[in-house]
Formats: C-alpha cells, structure tokens, sequence
C-alpha cells in the first residue's frame, strides 16, 4: 500500500470515528446503555423462581404429611409457607395469585405410607405463569419423592440402599448469572453493532454528504473499511468492558484464553458489520435503517440459543440458525467463560462466522458500488 493510498485510508477512518464520537449525546448512547444493560441483567432480571409462596392443604395431620411440610418450608427456593383450611381457601389463594403453588394431602396419607402404600398428594399450581409453574412442581416432586423414599425405606427396616449425586459441569451451583452474563456480551454486542453499522450510509444520505462520497478519490474497499471501523472499535470496547466487570463484579469465571476470545469476537463483529452494511445500502434514511436493523436483530437474538434452546426448535429453523452470527458466537462465549474452550473448538466455531462476513461485506460492497455508478 502506498503513502497516497495509507493517506486516504487512515483520513477516511479518523472521519468515520469524528462523526460517531464527536457528539456527546451520541458518545453515551454508545457506551453508557451497554453498562446499565449489564447491571440490570445482573440484579434485576433473572428466569430463575425464588421466594415463591406455597399453600398447604393438610387433611391428614399425620407424622409424614407435617415431614413433607418441613421439608417445604426447609427449601432456600420457598419465601412462606400458607396454611390453608379448606378446597374453597385454596381456590381463592390461587385466584389472587397470594402462591404459585398448593400442597393437598389426603386424609390417609400418613396411615398409607406406614403401611407401605401409596399416600396420595395432590400439587395445584397457577397455570398463568406456566413457566415458574413448571420449576415450582420440580421443586415440589423432588421434595416428595426424597420423604416417599425415605418413608419406604423406614417401613422396611432398612436405610436408603442408594443414593444419588448431581453433578452440575462448567456450573456447579446453576448460578443463572453464569449462564445468562457471557450471553449478554453476544446480544447486546449484536444490537450494538447492527444499530451504529446500520446508521452509517443512511446518514451520509440524509446529510447530504453521500454525494461527496461519490465524487471523492476514495475507492469502494476505503470506504467501506472507514465505515467497518467506528463499529468494530465500539464493539471491541464495549465487549472489553464486559469481560473486565462480568468476572470481577459479577463474580463469572473466566476460564478460557483472552487471545481465543478476542479473535473470535473479532470475527463476530466483522460479520454483524457485513449485515449491517448491508442495511445501510439499501436503506435511504436513518429511520429505514433503524427499522431495519431492528427487523434483523430481533430474530437474530431468538435464533441464537440464548432465550430457547436450538434443539427445541423445528428442524428447518435449525438449518436457519446456521447463518445466524449470535449463534456461533454463544457457543465460544460460554466455552470460553466457563469450560476452557480450547482454541480448535473456538476455531470451529469461528469459521461459519467469518463465511458470514465474507459473503455479507462482498454484498454490501456490490449493492454500494452499484450505487455510486
């Protein structure tokens, strides 16, 4: 590359950076929502049912019925324990949402189980919030089940010939901030990029500025480079940021090679830049491109594995899932954080990413050459 060519180049990249730094208000919304994201992710949202209260319907007043009950109320998950009276108090506690769950034990339950019966115990749960439900009756069954096995065992005159030990790999305690904190450096990272990337042509237009563009001795690849820049160097920042608080406030291991990361996210943001200019070049104003760019972040963030996982999904919308940048990136992310990724498997989740990005940016220079002729 020559001096003329290194001129123009670098000439191009300190505009493009002038033009996304120099206003205040533009500086916060590129770093500061970032950051309150990170926080309100890290205290405040969480998929995981705490605290929860659980009615107890106990007709049977008997030693393994009050067992159960202890073992309830004994649970970190579970905030009180409500004794209720009657079928018609259980109905009404549910309809005003005062638990989320009831316990109803059968007059015989106790006299069944010393008999080495069946003791009959029926979970009501609130249908309405369907996926706290569903992690309240887990709860709930394995408390029942450890006091049913326990009671089968006294009534053998034995104790517990088994027990059985979970193990949680790469996140011993579930923490859920373990699981969700790598994430948000995928997420936010791609409605960061996407957002600024998109930005970039459709202001040119709206400012009058394209037309200059056009006419300047900057060829296609400079321009676009400068354009690829100021979003590559936001998302770097931004991604340093996370990876510097999520394991020092947050408490997240951070058990992988930095070097393996940064390449890989490297990659990750060229092919998110690739999309974005893609957006860019079609769009003819800045609300265009917001839309646009919201139209692409929004299925991009569901198809990524980070709220649903991919397996759950139908076949077909797995194969869509393979040209989708987040979904590759959340693979390294989490291996990196928790398990020691090593580096051949961040590389083979790295190289679809860098596909996408060829085949993106080759786009977005044809469509912006096609417009400048």
């Amino acid at each position: 590359m020559n001096s003329s060519r290194l001129h123009r180049l670098v000439a191009i990249i300190v505009k493009e950076l002038w033009a996304v730094l120099r206003d205040p208000k533009s500086r916060a919304t590129l770093f500061a929502p970032p950051i309150i994201q990170l926080f309100l992710f890290g205290f405040a949202v969480t998929l995981e049912v705490r605290n929860f209260n659980v009615g107890v319907l106990d007709r049977d007043q008997g030693v393994w019925s009050h067992e159960v009950v202890s073992r309830i109320a004994g649970s970190p998950n579970v905030g009180r324990v409500i004794r209720l009276q009657s079928p018609a108090d259980l109905r009404n506690a549910i309809d005003n949402q005062r638990i989320i769950a009831a316990v109803a034990f059968e007059q015989r339950f106790s006299a069944d189980v010393e008999a080495g019966r069946v003791g009959t115990a029926q979970v009501i749960l609130d249908g309405r919030r369907s996926n706290a439900s569903q992690i309240v009756a887990g709860y709930l069954q394995q408390i029942v089940a450890s006091a049913a096995a326990e009671a089968g065992a006294m009534g053998a005159g034995q104790s517990p010939m088994t027990r059985t030990a979970v193990t949680n790999w790469f996140n011993p305690n579930l923490h859920y901030r373990w699981f969700v904190m790598p994430g948000l450096i995928v997420i936010i990272g791609a409605l960061m990029a996407l957002a600024v990337t998109a930005q970039s042509l459709a202001r040119e237009r709206e400012l009058g500025s394209f037309d200059q563009l056009m006419v300047s001795p900057l060829r296609v690849h400079e321009i676009l480079i400068g354009k690829m820049t100021s979003p590559l160097i936001v998302g770097l920042v931004n991604a340093t940021i996370y990876v510097v608080l999520i394991p020092t406030m947050f408490r997240v291991p951070l058990t992988g090679s930095l070097v393996s990361f940064y390449l890989s996210l490297t990659v990750y943001l060229l092919s998110l830049i690739g999309v974005g200019m893609l957006i860019s070049s079609l769009a003819q104003t800045q609300q265009q491109a917001f839309l646009g760019s919201f139209l692409v972040g929004v299925p991009a963030i569901l198809l990524s594995g980070f709220a649903t996982p991919i397996d759950n999904m139908p076949d077909w919308l797995q194969l869509v899932t393979l040209i989708n940048p987040p979904r590759h990136f959340l693979i390294v992310a989490e291996g990196v954080f928790l398990k020691n990724m090593p580096a051949s498997e961040v590389l083979a989740n790295s190289w679809p990413m860098a596909l996408i990005a060829l085949v993106t940016l080759s786009a977005a220079a044809f469509l912006f050459r096609a417009r400048m002729e």
